[in-house]
């Protein structure tokens, strides 16, 4: 349908085509109130009219120079918009003064003056505004001040000199030039080097340089103040200032702190909301003051405040009306303190809070344009339009203007027009434009046709249907699966024209219908459901420990149209991500793995499945059990003599109940550690303790649960109990007399919590059992033992330990009996008898000993028995042993001993002895006996040999311990087979000095185990066991391997088992220069591997190896490298240039014949140098007589004896060196070349050279 556009115009103006840049504009501002219309992108449209805009606002300047007087205004518009300008709120045209030349172009407005003087400027200082006009309205700029200034100059001054004493205060003025220019000051020496600043000497803000105190340091006469304005490019340096500080002759007096700036007590300070502000603090004082700076009413903004000059200047930065109140600098040295306060007022030029919206409207709408600014004082609201105050216009029912609002009622073409809302107070004003375009435009569907929606079930599907007009145009739905679609409560038509419908199923599958009312216009889309996301398996609550490891799991179930979905895992709402660092959170498939975990990782864990279309969620928590946290409030109540009550406040339980409580006690005296007291009950808060008397407590509590214990608890107060008798007296009450004629009474010594009361002792009393009648002997002790003299040996007496103290005794003991010390026995044993049980054992008997003779407790009997060697090898190696004895105890009541494990036919001495815990009596009479033949031990080794395929021969030592006279050896053997049935075969020896035995006639293919052992009269011993078989006849290696190189070929192969080892001849054959086989020298099939050397780099080759004439392996193989191509004749192999080079190398041999020559015969040397030349002493022999025919004076060379050397250059030092060492390498190279022809392998086959028995027996020698 074509396309109809009405506007009505009321301005000047020209059109501009430039829409998209407008659209653009107006849709990145927010929807009004009312039904503003913003143009969509999509909506198609050939041409828009366009109020103009101000683009380039025109900038207040300072001018100092006729450079400075510009002013620029920019606007946009369609049509262009046409400029007019204001000075001082009356007409000002730029283009009709002959001062000022005019640059105007389109969207572009731009004056400035023609004139060659500052002064002429002056009268152009003021307000200006510029007006930007078309015929959809008028815009306005912001105010811009023009004001005119002399530049700042250089002022003829004095030159300045101070003089002060040591430690006074001091300030060197700057005085900058008075300018609308903020200055920067800088304090410089002569070398334009800034003086250093510290805590002592600081920059003022007012460009003066202040010292809190003077040092002789600080002497000098080039402080030179620089002043730099940076709008004139300008630095003016002020006459230098000398400063002479006077030395203290004494101590230099401290001063406690003054303020140098601000000075007094108080100072206030007005800021506006955004600017910076600085409060300085500049202090005098010696020694230095440290300054601090507090604010009175509250803590300091760390994001807005800034300390500077060491701390000597707070900076506010976008300060605001939060930064109100009272602050504080507190200077403090050693001497004492000053304090200033300022008070900072902050107030606030005019800013925005809501700017209205400049939009497009349809005729008949109401429109509210909503302006409301803020500031410190409120500002005063104000409406233009295009830039006539309101005022100024006729009145008009439509146009309500309230609380700085303005209302346009039933708009209508007429309307259009830029208004102004401009906000003020007395530090400053502001202004915005806002455009009312009232047009009239078709309607148009924006919504593609054919869309598809895919929604889940549950879920609010949502059909768009934009469409655009001015007026609205008005939409309708319809669906294919329902005729009354409107009629269900779940459909909403949207505002927008969209349709919304709620908590979808599966039936509401389908076509819908779009359609603009009195049009033919409509889209359609389709609807299709798919199944939700559900989470089939939620994570679980879970509880760990702090350090383990926790997994949250979670399975869930999604539509099989949906792409795979993604997990996130999020912890309190907050996301989680993998950590790669620490391994803190790992993701294995839908699983969340915690590992460590600690207590922040407490919380509610939440797995969301999320798909293109929707999201199921579930949640779990972790908690952690841990030890509990400690007790608090410990208290001690219903104090008794012994008993007190404890108790307290349980601590946090940590998800784990509480088991139990342990009290535990520090005794205050001894400062000892705490020990535990009580266990109670986990649900307990206190407990009855019973305590000690005479103690001084303090109590702690700790709590236990399922993960262990807690850290203790606070300390209690002191609590102090009475004292009282002892409760108890102590045990282990004995007699540990030792020493005869003694009796050492001790017992267990008592814990001093026992002792009850001061002056705690032992009450010792002591009486003999026979013969003392009823009286006690008693003494006192602080400690054990009591020992008592000349008491018999080893009497009886009765014992008992009384615990007493200054408050009273404890309970009457009961008496214990105990012994004096013992002596050795007297006599030894009688009648002591010895019998033979077996070669190994004896029986030995004696009768008791009278127990008067023993002076102490019989303890038992002691059998010492002494080993005196083999009667078999009294004088053979064997008698060299060293005789053995050892010791055999008894109980007090035995009378006779078996002993065992003695040695076969040996000789043996024997004693008894009686003993008691003092030591052993005398021995008995010295018995002799000897033990009879027993069985040989095992033979010391047992080797095989094998001479042939069926011979095996055994050799073997005789037994270490043959036990007896041996007789001779038993051989048994038998074949190893499976089952295990082979028929042993015996080889009786007779001959006890046979070592070897041969067998034959023994299989080939089997293996044998032997068993050898010898034999006495008492019978046959213990057997040694040995496995074998025979060794075969030669055969040559198996599993060849070879590895090639350059120039060599590494062999390896596998010996084969039993066989013994051969020499195997290896043969090689270059192919590449038609030479003929080679061989190395015989290998031994026992070695391990074997490299043939001097192979031919890239050259192929032909290997075999051979045993008795019979190649038992042949390869070919390839040598790494590249093969020696063959040399071109070249410049250097010419005929001519060889004979060239051999008679110049002819004639420095003679010359070097001379030279040795002269030098050995004609010259003088010392003997050092004979010594350290290169001789060869197997060549040049000399007898160490010769060196006595030298003397000094032969070692100093005359000038009447020249040599060739002196007169040549080529027999210089250096010279004879290089040659010298050239010959000896020479000879080394030919001695090396003889070698080389000895060692060459040789041509004629069969030729074979015995290897020599060297360490690299792996080093070959080839035969040409």
């Amino acid at each position: 349908m074509p396309h109809m556009q009405r506007q009505q115009v009321g301005s000047r103006g020209q059109c501009w085509s430039r829409l998209p840049l407008f659209l653009l504009l107006l849709a990145l501002r927010d929807q009004p109130i009312r039904a503003a219309i913003h143009i969509p992108s999509t909506y198609r449209i050939s041409d828009l009219k366009e109020p103009p805009t101000i683009t380039t606002q025109p900038e207040s300047v300072t001018v100092f120079s006729i450079e400075d007087f510009v002013m620029t205004c920019d606007a946009s518009g369609n049509p262009a918009p046409i400029f007019r300008w204001t000075k001082n709120g009356e007409e000002f045209d730029p283009g009709v003064d002959p001062e000022l030349k005019v640059t105007e172009k389109v969207g572009s407005f731009v004056f400035y003056t023609l004139s060659n003087t500052v002064d002429s400027l002056k009268n152009y200082q003021g307000k200006y505004v510029c007006l930007a006009s078309n015929e959809l309205g008028t815009a306005v700029s912001n105010e811009a001040i023009l004001s005119v200034d002399a530049p700042p100059t250089q002022q003829k001054e004095k030159k300045v000199s101070l003089k002060t004493d040591e430690g006074n205060s001091i300030v060197l003025k700057c005085n900058p030039p008075q300018s609308a220019m903020e200055p920067i000051i800088h304090w410089m020496d002569w070398r334009l080097l800034h003086i250093a600043l510290s805590e002592r000497v600081m920059h003022g803000t007012d460009g003066n340089l202040y010292f809190a105190h003077v040092t002789t340091e600080d002497s000098r006469n080039d402080y030179t103040c620089n002043v730099q304005y940076l709008a004139t490019r300008t630095i003016l340096a002020k006459e230098p200032i000398t400063l002479t500080v006077t030395p203290s002759n004494a101590v230099v007096r401290r001063r406690r702190p003054h303020m140098m700036r601000p000075t007094g007590t108080h100072s206030s300070y007005l800021a506006l909301r955004g600017q910076s502000l600085v409060l300085e603090c500049l202090v005098q004082g010696y020694p230095t003051p440290k300054v601090k700076w507090l604010r009175k009413d509250g803590e300091l903004s760390e994001s807005r405040t800034t300390k500077e000059m060491f701390d000597r200047r707070l900076r506010f930065t976008n300060i605001s009306e939060s930064d109100n109140g009272e602050y504080q600098c507190i200077a403090e040295n050693t001497q004492g303190k000053v304090v200033h306060t300022y008070t900072v007022s902050v107030e606030a030029a005019p800013y925005w809070v809501k700017e209205p919206l400049s939009q497009l409207y349809a005729p008949g709408e109401t429109v509210k344009l909503d302006c409301h600014a803020d500031g410190i004082p409120t500002p005063t609201i104000t409406w233009t339009i295009n830039g006539t105050p309101l005022s100024a216009i006729d009145k008009d029912p439509r146009r309500v203007s309230d609380d700085g609002s303005l209302t346009l009622k039933d708009v209508n073409f007429g309307d259009t027009a830029i208004y102004q809302c401009q906000a003020s107070n007395k530090h400053g004003t502001i202004l915005t434009n806002t455009n009312v375009y009232v047009i009239e435009l078709d309607p148009q569907i924006l919504t593609k046709d054919g869309i598809s929606y895919e929604y889940v079930e549950g879920q609010k599907a949502l059909f768009e249907c934009d469409t655009f007009g001015s007026p609205k145009p008005k939409v309708t739905w319809e669906s294919e699966s329902t005729s009354s679609l409107l009629s269900d409560p779940r459909v909403n038509l949207l505002t927008n024209g969209g349709l919304e419908i709620l908590n979808v199923t599966h039936d509401d599958e389908g076509l819908y219908t779009c359609s603009v009312e009195n049009t033919n216009m409509s889209v359609s889309a389709q609807l299709e459901i798919l199944n939700r996301t559900v989470v089939v398996s939620p994570p679980q609550d879970l509880k760990v420990q702090p350090g383990h490891s926790a997994t949250f799991s979670c399975v869930s179930s999604v539509d099989p149209k949906l792409s795979p979905p993604f997990i996130q895992w999020r912890k309190n709402e907050q996301k989680i991500f993998e950590s790669h660092s620490d391994d803190r959170y790992t993701f294995e498939g839908s699983d969340l793995i915690i590992s460590n975990v600690q207590q922040v990782d407490e919380g509610k864990y939440t797995c969301q499945v999320i798909t293109d279309l929707d999201m199921a969620e579930a949640s779990g928590t972790l908690a952690l059990y841990d030890r509990p946290d400690p007790p608090t409030l410990l208290q001690i109540t219903n104090a008794k003599e012994r008993v007190v009550t404890l108790s307290w406040t349980p601590g946090d339980e940590h998800n784990s109940p509480v088991i139990e409580y342990i009290v535990e006690f520090e005794d205050q005296e001894e400062k000892s550690e705490w020990e535990e007291l009580k266990r109670v009950g986990g649900t307990q808060q206190n407990t009855r303790l019973s305590l000690w008397p005479y103690m001084s407590y303090r109590f702690r509590v700790s709590a236990v649960n399922e993960v262990g214990k807690s850290v203790p608890s606070k300390p209690s107060d002191i609590c102090i109990t009475q004292a009282d008798g002892p409760d108890k007296n102590p045990k282990g009450v004995r007699s540990d007399s030792t020493d005869p004629d003694t009796l050492v009474i001790t017992w267990e010594e008592m814990d001093k919590r026992d002792f009850n009361g001061p002056d705690f002792r032992y009450r010792v009393m002591w009486r003999r059992v026979v013969g003392s009648g009823p009286n006690w002997n008693t003494n006192y002790t602080t400690s054990p033992p009591l020992i008592l003299y000349d008491i018999g040996d080893f009497s009886r007496f009765e014992i008992k330990v009384q615990a007493v103290n200054k408050v009273g005794d404890g309970p009457e003991p009961n008496p214990i009996v105990g012994y004096s010390g013992e002596d050795v026995p007297l006599e030894a044993p009688e009648v002591v008898g010895v019998s033979l049980v077996n070669s190994t054992a004896i029986r030995v008997t004696w009768a008791p000993v009278d127990k008067n003779t023993v002076r102490g407790n019989l303890l038992g009997y002691k059998i010492h028995l002494t080993w005196k060697g083999s009667r078999a090898h009294q004088h053979s190696r064997r008698s060299t042993e060293l005789e053995a004895t050892w010791v055999v105890e008894t109980g007090a009541n035995e009378e006779k001993k078996v002993i065992n494990d003695l040695r076969p036919y040996s000789h043996y001495n024997l004693a008894v002895t009686v003993f008691n815990s003092k030591g052993e009596g005398p021995p008995s009479e010295t018995l002799l006996f000897n033990t009879n033949e027993g069985v040989p031990g095992p033979p010391k080794s047992l080797t095989l040999d094998s001479p042939s395929e069926t011979e095996i021969t055994l050799r073997w030592i005789p037994p270490e311990e043959p036990n007896g006279v041996l007789k001779g050896y038993l051989l048994q053997y038998h074949r190893i087979v499976k089952p295990d049935d082979s028929p042993m075969l015996v080889e009786t020896i007779d001959d006890p000095t046979v070592t070897h035995l041969t067998l034959k006639n023994l299989d080939r293919h089997s293996h044998y185990r032997f068993y050898l052992r010898g034999r006495t009269s008492a019978g046959e011993g213990e057997s040694i066991k040995k496995d074998g078989a025979t060794t075969l006849e030669g055969a040559p290696p198996v599993n060849i391997s070879v590895s090639v190189g350059e120039s060599s070929a590494n062999f390896s192969w596998v010996a084969k088992k039993r066989h013994r080892s051969v020499n195997f001849q290896i043969e090689y054959l270059n192919k590449n220069d038609g030479s003929k086989w080679k061989k190395v020298e015989k290998v031994d099939s026992s070695l391990p591997f074997y490299q043939l050397q001097g192979l031919t780099p890239g050259s192929h080759y032909r290997m075999r190896l051979s045993y008795n004439n019979s190649t038992f392996w042949e390869d070919d193989l390839d040598t790494e490298g590249t093969a020696m191509m063959e040399r071109q004749p070249h410049f250097p192999t010419e005929g001519w240039f060889i004979g060239l080079v051999s008679a110049i190398a002819l004639l420095l041999l003679i010359l070097l014949i001379l030279c040795f020559i002269k030098r050995s015969k004609g010259g003088k040397y010392s003997v050092k140098d004979k010594e350290e030349g290169p001789l060869d002493s197997e060549a040049r022999p000399m007898k160490d007589e010769t060196f006595g025919e030298y003397s000094d004076l032969e070692e100093k060379r005359t000038a009447s004896q020249p040599s060739l050397c002196e007169e040549s250059k080529l027999c210089s030092q250096d010279n004879l060196d290089f040659n010298g060492s050239s010959a000896i390498t020479t000879e080394m190279n030919l001695d090396e070349s003889l070698v080389s022809q000895f060692s060459r392998p040789s041509d004629v086959p069969g030729t074979d050279l015995q290897t020599t028995n060297n360490v690299l027996n792996n080093a070959v020698t080839f035969l040409d």
